[in-house]
């Protein structure tokens, strides 16, 4: 059976230029946009669940637009049809409570821009003989600590950094025991916090620099992958593609970045749904270090700075290798303009080693597969960092995502005598213990919205009767029935997974057809839990928490994380205690790293991984693959047949 290619119709379609000035057509003529406004965020809304089906009538293409008033006045949240051609909705804000807008890039000038007329902040460059024009800022989000004249105005913090020449890598230099706090809509220096001068660091970090590389190494020979009849997968509809058994049809939103909605596996002649959307929905950074100058450094990258709409336009041999496809969303600048990020998504297959293997010595069959996944991707950069966020689909039914961190690390001076918090990566200079925490939000589907959590733990039996030898284990699985008992966290000591499953649908054994999720067992937040990120960013205190969908409930730190003082998104949203066996539910799952920075991480980073898997748990009758073949000679060497002796090299 062949899938049924996507329509042009589709919901799941990828915004276009020509909508993007509709919705601001739209706006202008509602008087939501003009000279004093700025758009924060604006994105695609899914259709409302029961919509989802495909039809032959026109999508509603709706819009969500954040709208911030750069003069000072009330922001809103508005809802925009270009089919219709309306506003749907417009709700005002009121920052004090709801959190602030995400952060403007425009407002990444203001604050450098602002203190370098300051008197203070001069002044304190000065005592460290330091030029202003040499100087750089980072501007920082702000969070929300004990200051209370900073509830509802529009605070960022600025770390200083020198920059002796254009090239020059700032971030070898940190100015340490000086930060300040900026209102950028009021355009107000409020407070410059100055500890006294520390010696700045040296020594450079241009890492492209002869004096670093050394001569380059010449030993490399040359890695050629080629398709010459060109890739396993199909895009059809602008968007939607098929590989081997998968579809899917691959999003972009301006804040989460790639977002995969209706995947499915295609068993025998059904088509069947295992997630209906599935994105990074949040990612936090939050830092150890308890200094007064960086005590408050905790950045929502997707909720305050959309990590979205700074997607590299990847380059092929460089970014993605082989017979690669791309795909360039297009999304909206501050004024309402579309800017479409050229090959912003990359898609491509990889050979992935041994798929199955078997030499059977009774039958003298010798058996081989290889095995291969679909890659779909994009790398963005949020100041200092740079992210790779891979989705990976396998023959197997097996979906995975993993996280790539690289880029630089966030510099400090290093104290004389050392730190308790701060790691040393040359003379004198250091870099902050700090983690780099994710969460999945995995609208689930598992042949359907009926579905349901069980945790399984590994369960050693006690030496005993009916087990003299003590060599018996055994699982057990407990079903959680209601969102208080779906907050969960990991137990690498039980070997703790969790399975979704449909109670509705049946394996050939009479079971319900399901999927297993894998964590990595990571630490989750290691801020103490009455501190403010711990309040703000609650998502990641746990490791699982799943949810009865509602198509308001998008974020796991709710809608506006900027200055938000925390008790938005999940733990809202599970103090409801919905019923969630075998009903519609969502995962949101904690995963990240915690980076202790090493040496070998100056002056770049090389990458860094964690993610997760989902694995098919009785959801196939049999294993999904007997039907792969063997490797051709002409593409695999020589591969042996399943009967005989011989040898896959």
């Amino acid at each position: 059976m062949t899938l049924a290619p996507t329509s042009t119709a589709s919901p799941f379609r990828l915004a276009t230029g020509e909508e993007i000035l509709e919705v601001r057509s739209i706006l202008r003529s509602g008087g939501h946009l003009g000279p004093q406004y700025r758009i924060a965020y604006l994105g695609l809304l899914e259709p409302p669940r029961e919509a989802s089906a495909l039809t032959d009538e026109p999508a509603d293409r709706r819009f969500r637009v954040f709208v911030h008033d750069v003069s000072g006045g009330a922001p809103h949240d508005v809802i925009v049809s270009v089919t219709h051609q309306k506003v749907v909705s417009a709700v005002e804000l009121d920052t004090a409570v709801a959190g602030e807008l995400p952060v403007l890039e425009e407002e990444f000038e203001v604050v450098e821009a602002l203190l370098a007329g300051d008197e203070r902040w001069l002044a304190a460059l000065a005592a460290r003989d330091l030029d202003v024009s040499k100087v750089r800022v980072a501007p920082l989000s702000a969070g929300v600590f004990e200051y209370a004249e900073e509830k509802g105005r529009r605070i960022l913090r600025g770390l200083a950094f020198v920059q002796e020449f254009p090239e020059d890598s700032a971030w070898a230099h940190p100015v340490d025991g000086l930060v300040a706090y900026v209102d950028v809509v009021n355009k107000e220096v409020t407070q410059v916090l100055d500890l006294g001068p520390m010696p700045i660091p040296a020594g450079h970090g241009n890492y492209t620099d002869p004096e670093l590389t050394g001569p380059l190494r010449t030993t490399q020979k040359p890695i050629s992958i080629t398709q010459p009849e060109g890739p396993s997968f199909t895009v059809s509809g602008g968007n939607h593609v098929e590989w081997e058994k998968w579809s899917v049809d691959v999003g972009f939103d301006v804040r989460e970045g790639v977002v995969l909605h209706n995947l499915a596996f295609q068993d025998g002649d059904r088509i069947r749904p295992i997630i209906n959307r599935a994105s990074i929905a949040e990612m936090v950074v939050p830092y150890g270090d308890p200094s007064p100058v960086r005590s408050w450094q905790n950045y929502f990258d997707t909720g305050e700075y959309l990590v979205g709409q700074y997607a590299n336009s990847l380059e092929l041999g460089c970014d993605c290798l082989g017979e690669i496809t791309y795909l360039s969303p297009v999304i909206s600048d501050a004024f309402g303009n579309p800017r479409e990020i050229r090959n912003g998504i990359c898609m491509h297959e990889e050979d992935w080693g041994i798929l199955a293997k078997h030499s059977d010595l009774w039958s003298g069959v010798n058996y081989t597969r290889r095995n291969r996944r679909l890659v779909i991707s994009f790398f963005t950069t949020i100041g200092n960092y740079d992210y790779g966020f891979y989705w990976y689909l396998y023959l197997d039914g097996t979906i995975e995502f993993e996280a790539k961190a690289t880029g630089v690390v966030f510099t400090s001076a290093f104290p004389e005598g050392g730190s308790e918090n701060i790691s040393q990566l040359a003379p004198g200079l250091g870099a902050p213990y700090h983690q780099h925490l994710f969460s999945a939000r995995l609208d689930m589907a598992i042949d359907g919205f009926t579905n349901r959590v069980e945790e399984e733990d590994v369960v050693r039996q006690a030496m005993g009767q009916g087990n003299e030898r003590g060599n018996a284990f055994s699982r057990k699985r407990t079903v959680l029935t209601r969102e208080s008992e779906g907050v969960r966290e990991a137990d690498a000591g039980t070997g703790r997974t969790w399975i979704i499953s449909n109670p509705e649908s049946r394996n050939r054994l009479g079971e319900p057809v399901g999927y297993k999720l894998h964590s990595q067992n990571q630490p989750t937040l290691l801020a103490d839990p009455g501190s403010s990120i711990a309040a703000r960013a609650a998502f990641a205190t746990k490791d699982l928490w799943v949810t009865r969908y509602a198509e308001e409930e998008r974020y796991p730190t709710g809608d506006f994380v900027n200055q938000h003082a925390g008790g938005a998104g999940l733990p809202a949203y599970v103090a409801q205690d919905r019923d969630i066996d075998g009903q519609d539910i969502v995962l949101w799952h904690t995963f990240g790293l915690t980076h202790f920075p090493r040496v070998e991480d100056w002056p770049i980073m090389p990458v860094d991984t964690v993610g997760f898997k989902l694995r098919p748990e009785g959801f196939f009758d049999r294993s999904p693959v007997l039907d792969v073949p063997a490797s051709s000679k002409q593409s695999a060497g020589s591969c042996h047949s399943d009967a005989g002796s011989g040898g896959c090299h």
